[in-house]
């Protein structure tokens, strides 16, 4: 995916946890080798004057700048070319690409489309690889494909709601639309995952990764969660390529019927008075 290769398909956050080591430790439990870091200057301390990066082994993590809190094209811009510089000063192959967020509405945090469009351009331009954080909009997925967009980030819901795949259906059309005549091409579902089970329905939509943070950070137990993360991606992702059984509205019989010692016809009722 924009010329990195990662071994676990799920993409982990470093924001919002109570400590450095807690956050430490779940990225180790997650089993992810990608983890997305906000660039601009005064998020990479903590409020206790921690540097970030003094609890993120490089030589592990491919670091991956985001543009979190950006609401305009030219903010995104100028943070991805930041992000870019500290991870050049950092010798991390993260340095080339940047997840890029410009957000339209500080309530919802859902992204604006004509600014991410416009960004996403531009930084296609300059040498980026963009993975884009988008909304659940087929057309606008297509159009950053277009553009140039290294991997289209849909939202499952907005930012850190927890309300899992709200539409599940526009995924399965961005999916088929995006992968039609590009079958590698990468998409990740980004946003608004809860719990494991909605990472395991990510996957098991076709998706190539899920992208989280606040779902593992804001857990009782925020390592044990990375854990069940880890799990249900692997979980989610075989099943989807053994491939489910069709719905059906009424039972199978999962046992076979010959030689049985009697049946009775499905719909029939039992026989009585005698």
């Amino acid at each position: 995916m924009g010329g990195h290769q990662l071994k676990s398909r799920l993409i982990v956050g470093t924001g919002r946890y109570d400590s450095m080591p807690q956050m430490r430790d779940s990225l180790l439990a997650s089993g992810s080798d990608c983890v997305t870091v906000a660039v601009r200057r005064e998020r990479l301390y903590d409020r206790m004057g921690q540097n970030i990066l003094d609890f993120l082994d490089l030589d592990r993590y491919i670091l991956l700048p985001n543009t979190a809190g950006c609401y305009t094209a030219k903010d995104a811009i100028r943070a991805a070319k930041l992000g870019r510089e500290i991870l050049r000063s950092l010798d991390n192959a993260g340095a080339d690409w940047v997840k890029l967020e410009v957000l339209g509405d500080s309530k919802t945090l859902l992204p604006d489309p004509s600014e991410t469009l416009a960004a996403c351009e531009e930084l296609t331009k300059e040498g980026f690889k963009v993975l884009c954080y988008t909304s659940d909009c087929p057309v606008t997925a297509q159009r950053l494909k277009a553009v140039g967009a290294a991997s289209v980030m849909p939202a499952g819901s907005p930012i850190g709601s927890g309300q899992g795949l709200l539409n599940p259906n526009n995924l399965q059309i961005i999916l088929e639309y995006l992968k039609e005549d590009d079958p590698d091409y990468p998409v990740i579902i980004d946003a608004g995952v809860g719990t494991a089970s909605d990472v395991s329905e990510a996957f098991e939509l076709g998706a190539d990764g899920v992208l989280l943070n606040t779902a593992i950070a804001h857990a009782r137990d925020p390592i044990r969660m990375a854990r069940a993360m880890k799990h249900a991606s692997i979980a989610g992702r075989d099943a989807y390529l053994a491939g489910r059984i069709p719905r059906r509205l009424y039972g199978t019989a999962s046992s076979p019927e010959e030689g049985v010692i009697s049946t009775r016809p499905y719909g029939s009722a039992p026989l009585t008075g005698q």
